[in-house]
């Protein structure tokens, strides 16, 4: 019985630690567009990263529309 249950556990283990990873490895962002804009045509990319995660931030417009927003991913 012992052995039944320590193999259940051991399997139920497995199966959330693959579930956790498989969460962090999704890349989560925001990503708005406004109906309005500049005279201008611009993009900004900035990107900074750690050994445990990476976050992107970026804005680009034109003369009708700017889209901005930041990604955030765990490695």
């Amino acid at each position: 019985m012992k052995r039944i249950l320590f193999s259940v556990a051991l399997c139920a283990g497995l199966m959330l630690a693959s579930a956790i990873s498989a969460g962090a490895a999704v890349y989560c962002s925001d990503d708005p567009t406004l109906n309005a804009g500049l005279p201008v045509h611009y993009s900004l990319n900035v990107s900074l990263g750690t050994s445990l995660t990476s976050t992107t931030v970026y804005a680009s417009g034109t003369s009708k529309t700017t889209t901005f927003g930041a990604g955030l991913g765990i490695k």
